[in-house]
């Protein structure tokens, strides 16, 4: 679990940064599935697949 230093107070901006450090690593995701518990593999490429598809379109739409 990452951990964040409240400077001066300011614990709003101390949340917005472990959020941010949490969505980049990954960590909130892995916590999800480890509470739906088991997926088939298939199923697992099927929500990877769309997912990919997703960021690829988001990409697509940034650069033009």
């Amino acid at each position: 679990m990452a951990t964040e230093i409240v400077k001066r107070g300011d614990v709003d901006g101390a949340l917005r940064r472990l959020k941010q450090r949490n969505a980049k690593d990954g960590s909130s995701k892995k916590i999800r599935e480890r509470q739906q518990g088991y997926i088939k593999p298939g199923a697992k490429k099927r929500i990877e697949k769309k997912e990919n598809t997703i960021n690829c379109r988001k990409r697509n739409k940034e650069r033009y």
